[in-house]
C-alpha cells in the first residue's frame, strides 16, 4: 500500500513564519449561521476567507520570486513540483553553512533534493528565527551544475539571511530550479526511493506561495 509522509506545517492564524511578515488572519467570509437564512433549514455551509503573504508555512519560491522575467506560479511544469524522485541529504547539525561536500556522489538530475537540518524543531518558537542552517554559494552551485530539479530545506531559509546577496535564491532560481523552504518531518523519509511533490496554486505574477508539501512512498 502506498505510504503518505506529510512534509508542511499547519497555517493557522497569527502564525509567524518569517520575522518581519505578518501572520495570516483567517476568518469567516460566510458563518455557519449567518448561511441559514439561505439554505434550507439544517443545511449549513462555510465559506472562509484568508488575508496573509505568499510566504507562510511551508512554501515554493518559483524563479519569479527573484527575478522579473523568470516563470511565475502559473507557468511552474506540473512536470518540475510533483512526482519527483526525492533524496535526502542529512546536514551536519553542528555546522550552520551546509557545504557541497554533502552532495558529491550523489545522483542529483532531475531530482528533489531535500536537506533536512532538524531545524524544524523550533518551528514556533523565538530560536527557530536566528542562526538557522543555511545553503552556502558554493552549494547551491553545485545543486545547479548537476542538475536538481527541485531543491526544499527545513529551515527558515535556504539562504543566510544575513547575506543580502541571498547566493542561493539567485543562483537556484536563476537556474530555473524551484526552492521549497520551512519543510518539516523530513527525519520521517528513507534517503532514496521516494516521490516528492509540493504543488502550488497556479497564481498569475506571484513568485511565492504556501503548498502541501508531501513524499510518496509504493
Amino acid at each position: 500500500m502506498p505510504k503518505f509522509f506529510e512534509l508542511s506545517h499547519v497555517i493557522e492564524d497569527g502564525m509567524i513564519t518569517y520575522e518581519g511578515l505578518p501572520g495570516p488572519k483567517i476568518r469567516d467570509h460566510l458563518s455557519r449561521e449567518t448561511s441559514r437564512q439561505h439554505y434550507a433549514e439544517g443545511t449549513t455551509f462555510q465559506i472562509g476567507k484568508i488575508e496573509m503573504v505568499a510566504n507562510t508555512g511551508t512554501y515554493i519560491d518559483a524563479p519569479f520570486h527573484r527575478y522579473q522575467e523568470g516563470k511565475d506560479l502559473s507557468q511552474l511544469d506540473l512536470a518540475s513540483v510533483a512526482d519527483l524522485d526525492g533524496v535526502l541529504l542529512h546536514a551536519n547539525p553542528a555546522s550552520r553553512a551546509i557545504p557541497p561536500d554533502l552532495f558529491k556522489g550523489i545522483d542529483l538530475k532531475g531530482k528533489a533534493a531535500l536537506i533536512h537540518t532538524g531545524w524544524d524543531r523550533h518551528w514556533g518558537t523565538e530560536p527557530y528565527f536566528k542562526d538557522h542552517p543555511y545553503l552556502t554559494r558554493a552549494s547551491a552551485e553545485y545543486l545547479e551544475s548537476e542538475g536538481s530539479a527541485l531543491v526544499g530545506i527545513d529551515s527558515l531559509n535556504i539562504d543566510d539571511n544575513t547575506d543580502g546577496t541571498r547566493p542561493a535564491h539567485t543562483i537556484l532560481l536563476g537556474g530555473g530550479i524551484p526552492i521549497v523552504e520551512h519543510l518539516c518531518n523530513l527525519d520521517a523519509l528513507p534517503n532514496s526511493g521516494f516521490k516528492f511533490f509540493a504543488v502550488p496554486a497556479p497564481v498569475k505574477g506571484m513568485g511565492s506561495f504556501p503548498v502541501r508539501a508531501f513524499a510518496l512512498m509504493g
